[in-house]
C-alpha cells in the first residue's frame, strides 16, 4: 500500500479550486490529518500554497511551475506538497497571511509558505516565478535552497528556531489579548470615537478620484469606511458625505461597475477606477448593494437605487444556485486570458449596433481604437454626461437614455455568446450571509420581493448547513456535499442575515434562527476569561495559533459583525446577557480600536453604535401600512433596528414558543398595538417615546433626541 503523499490526492475534494490542481504532476495533498502525518513521519518540511479559484496569479503559477514536471519531481520528494482553498479554510489562510505580513510588509494569494511538519512557518511569500526576475527569487532555485538547508543540521536548527521566533510572533498578533492588571475593567470606547475616526477617513480619501489611498493603484471599494462616511454624514460632516458620494459614483461610473451585466469586480489596478482585476466575488456584490441603499436613503438619488437593482440582478442572475444560495466566485479569466468576456473594440461594438447607436455608446463609455486595456480593447467606464451627449448630439436627454438603454441591452445579448468566466460553486454560509443581507435590506427599502429571494436564500442555507439538534453550523456546501466547521464569520454573517430578513418581513421564524447562531457563537467562540470572540470555534482543529479577526479586509471583520449583533439581539433575549458580551470584547480592543479605526472599521461602528445607545423602533403590526413601508424606505438612521411584533397578544404568544421564551422580552414587553391599530415606539439612548400611531411622528421624535 502506497503512502498518501505518493499520489496528488485532490481528484476528490468539493473545493473547485482543488480541483483544479488534480491533474498536476505535483503530489498534491488536502489539508488532512493524513498528509500532517506524512510530513513527520518523512521528516520533510510541507510546502503549503493557499489560493482560490477566481486568482489570476495562482493560475500563472500553476502554469509556470506546478504543472512543470521538473518541479514536480523537487516538491514530491523533498517536501509534503498542501493545496488549500483559502476560501474553505479562512483561519488557515489568516494564520500564515499574517506572517507574510509581519516578514514581507504585504500579503495575498496564490500565499506560499513552507512549514515545519509541525506546521510552523519558517518562509513565506506570494506569487513566485519559475524562474528569478530579480525582484522576486525564482520557484525552482527556492526548492533546492530550502531543501539542501533542512538537510545541513547547523541550517536546520537556524530554520527551526526561526520557526519558533514566527509561530511565537503570529500568536501575539492574532491570539493574545491585553494583559489587564486585577480590578482593573476596560471601558469600550466612547461617542468621540465617530470623530476620530471619520478625520482619519477624510485624511486616507482620494479627494480627485475617489476611494482611499493615493499612488497608482490598485484600488480597493473599501465598503466599511464608506459606511462610516455615511453615518457621519447624519450627523451633518459635509466633508463626509462629499467622499462618500464621490466614492460611490465614480465606483458605478468606473471599470469597477459591469455596464452591460451589472455587478462589481473585486478592484482596479489603477487609482482611477478605469481597469479591474476582472472576477467577481459574491462578497463585494454584497457588501456594496447595502452602503449604495444607505446613500440613496440618504440622498435620494435614483442611481444608486439602480446600481443595487442591477447588481442584485446580475447575482440573481449568475450566481444564484437552484436551491436558492450563492455561489462564491466568477473567474478573472476567460478563453485563457483575463477579461476577454468584459473587454470591447469599437469594431466590435459597431459590429451589434446600428452605426449611429454605436458611435453614441462608444461617446458614453469611452471606447476607442487605443483602448484602455490590452490589445486596444476597452473597459467600459461612463466618460460623457447624458446632458453632453444631448448636446452634442441635439436630441432630448430621454432619447439619449432611451438609445442608450437598447444599445446596452443589445450588447449584453451578444456577449452572452462570448466563452463564460468560470464559476466557483461553493455555498459558503458566510458569504451567503453577507449577500441575503444585501438582499433583505433591499426588500426593505427597494421592493419586497428582494426580500422573498432572501428568504429563499436562507432556507436553502438553513437546510444544508445548520444542524438544529447540535446548533452547529457547517462551512460549505458543493452538489449537496457538506464539508468544513463553521468559522465566527459563518455564524455572524448569517446571523446577521436571518435578523435582517425577520426586519424586512416581520417573520419570527429568521428571528430565531438569528438567535440560535448568536447562542452558538457564545459558547463556542467566546472566551470570558480574554474577553474576546476568537475566529474558531474552542471545539474546533487546534492549529498553531487560534486567531480572533480584528480587521476589515476583502470580508467584515467578523469580530465586529458579531459583537454589533449581539448588542442588537440583547433586547430579544429575556435571561442572556449578550450586551454585556459584546461590551467586554469592546473593552477588551478599546486600545486597538481607539488608534487604529480604519483598520478596524467593523468593531468601530459596532463601538461608535453602543456609545450611542442604540435606535429601536418597534411596530406592533401585523401588516406595516404600505405609507409607512414607503416612510421608512426613504429615512436612514444608521444601526436602526425595527423590531417587528404581532399586534394581538395572543399571536405574540406563538412568536414566545418559538423563541422559547416565557414572556416578552424588553423590546416588545409593554408595546402592542393601540386600539388594535398599528402602533409604533421609538427608542434612542435607553430613552423611549410614547406609543404613536403615526411613523412620521416617531421618527420626528427620534431625529428630536
Amino acid at each position: 500500500m502506497s503512502a498518501p503523499t505518493d499520489t496528488n490526492r485532490l481528484d476528490l475534494a468539493g473545493s473547485p479550486y482543488l480541483r483544479q490542481h488534480a491533474d498536476n504532476p505535483v503530489n498534491w495533498q488536502p489539508w488532512d490529518d493524513a498528509a500532517l502525518a506524512a510530513a513527520k513521519e518523512r521528516d520533510v518540511p510541507i510546502f503549503l500554497s493557499i489560493g482560490y479559484s477566481a486568482c489570476h496569479w495562482c493560475h500563472v503559477m500553476e502554469e509556470e511551475s506546478f504543472e512543470d514536471p521538473e518541479i514536480a519531481e523537487k516538491l514530491n520528494e523533498s517536501f509534503v506538497p498542501i493545496k488549500v482553498d483559502r476560501e474553505e479554510r479562512p483561519d488557515l489562510d489568516q494564520i500564515y497571511q499574517t506572517i507574510c505580513q509581519l516578514v514581507s510588509g504585504g500579503g495575498g494569494w496564490p500565499l506560499s509558505v513552507w512549514l515545519t511538519p509541525a506546521g510552523k512557518p519558517f518562509y513565506v511569500g506570494t506569487y513566485f516565478p519559475k524562474q528569478s526576475t530579480g525582484r522576486r527569487p525564482g520557484f525552482r532555485q527556492l526548492l533546492d535552497d530550502i531543501a539542501a538547508s533542512w538537510n545541513d543540521p547547523e541550517q536546520r536548527a537556524e530554520i527551526e528556531s526561526r520557526a519558533d521566533q514566527w509561530t511565537d510572533a503570529i500568536t501575539s498578533e492574532v491570539e493574545s489579548t491585553p494583559d489587564v492588571p486585577d480590578g482593573v475593567d476596560q471601558e469600550p470606547p466612547g461617542e468621540e470615537l465617530l470623530e476620530t475616526a471619520v478625520r482619519a477617513a477624510l485624511r486616507s480619501a482620494d479627494n480627485e478620484y475617489g476611494g482611499f489611498g493615493g499612488g497608482d493603484g490598485p484600488k480597493f471599494p473599501q465598503a466599511r469606511r464608506l459606511e462610516l462616511l455615511l453615518t457621519a454624514a447624519t450627523a451633518g460632516n459635509d466633508d463626509a458625505v462629499a467622499i462618500a458620494t464621490r466614492s460611490l459614483d465614480a465606483m458605478a461610473s468606473g471599470g469597477l461597475y459591469d455596464h452591460l451585466g451589472g455587478g462589481f469586480h473585486r478592484y482596479t489596478v489603477d487609482r482611477k477606477w478605469t481597469v479591474p482585476h476582472f472576477e467577481k466575488m459574491l462578497y463585494d456584490n454584497a457588501e456594496l448593494p447595502r452602503v449604495y441603499l444607505s446613500a440613496y436613503q440618504y440622498t435620494g438619488r435614483e442611481r444608486y437605487a439602480d446600481t443595487v437593482r442591477e447588481t442584485l440582478s446580475f447575482v440573481d442572475r449568475e450566481l444564484r444556485a437552484d436551491d436558492g444560495g450563492f455561489y462564491s466566485t466568477l473567474d478573472a479569466q476567460s478563453s485563457g486570458a483575463e477579461g476577454t468576456f468584459y473587454v470591447w473594440t469599437p469594431g466590435q461594438v459597431h459590429d451589434v449596433l446600428a452605426d449611429e447607436n454605436a458611435e453614441l455608446f462608444c461617446d458614453r463609455f469611452g471606447v476607442t481604437k487605443r483602448g484602455n486595456f490590452e490589445h486596444g480593447t476597452t473597459v467600459f467606464n461612463t466618460i460623457t454626461s447624458i446632458d453632453d451627449l444631448a448636446a452634442e448630439y441635439d436630441l432630448p436627454p430621454e432619447v439619449i437614455r432611451s438609445r442608450l438603454d437598447a444599445a446596452k441591452n443589445a450588447l449584453f445579448e451578444a456577449r452572452s455568446d462570448r466563452e463564460r468566466p468560470r464559476r466557483d460553486e461553493k455555498v459558503l454560509a458566510g458569504w451567503n450571509g453577507l449577500m441575503i443581507s444585501a438582499f433583505a435590506r433591499a426588500g426593505r427599502v427597494l421592493d419586497p420581493s428582494f426580500a422573498e429571494t432572501a428568504a429563499e436564500a436562507l432556507s436553502a442555507v438553513q437546510e444544508a448547513l445548520w444542524d438544529a439538534s447540535s446548533g452547529r453550523l457547517r462551512r460549505r456546501v458543493i452538489d449537496g456535499e457538506v464539508a468544513g466547521e463553521g468559522y465566527l464569520e459563518d455564524y455572524a454573517f448569517l446571523g446577521r442575515a436571518a435578523f435582517d430578513l425577520y426586519q424586512a418581513t416581520g417573520e419570527v421564524e429568521p428571528l430565531a434562527f438569528a438567535i440560535d447562531l448568536t447562542k452558538t457563537i457564545v459558547d463556542e467562540f467566546y472566551d470570558k476569561e480574554r474577553g474576546t470572540l476568537y475566529f474558531t470555534p474552542e471545539s474546533g482543529e487546534a492549529l498553531v495559533s487560534r486567531p480572533q479577526e480584528f480587521y476589515d479586509q476583502s470580508t467584515p471583520s467578523s469580530l465586529g459583525v458579531a459583537v454589533r449583533l449581539l448588542a442588537q439581539l440583547d433586547g430579544f433575549q429575556t435571561d442572556r446577557h449578550f450586551a454585556e458580551i459584546a461590551d467586554d470584547v469592546l473593552g477588551t480592543h478599546s486600545n486597538r480600536i481607539d488608534t487604529q479605526p480604519l483598520e478596524h472599521v467593523s468593531l468601530t461602528l459596532a463601538a461608535i453604535e453602543r456609545a450611542r445607545g442604540g435606535t429601536e423602533l418597534t411596530i406592533a403590526a401585523d401588516e406595516i401600512p404600505e405609507p409607512w413601508r414607503e416612510t421608512l424606505a426613504r429615512q436612514y438612521i444608521p444601526g436602526m433596528v425595527l423590531a417587528r411584533r404581532p399586534t394581538g397578544e395572543a399571536e405574540l404568544d406563538k412568536w414566545l414558543s418559538v423563541l422559547g421564551l416565557d414572556s416578552a422580552p424588553p423590546v416588545w414587553a409593554d408595546r402592542g398595538a393601540r386600539e388594535g391599530e398599528p402602533t409604533v415606539y421609538a427608542c434612542r439612548a435607553f430613552t423611549c417615546s410614547p406609543p404613536k400611531p403615526d411613523i412620521e411622528a416617531a421618527l420626528s421624535w427620534l431625529t428630536a433626541q
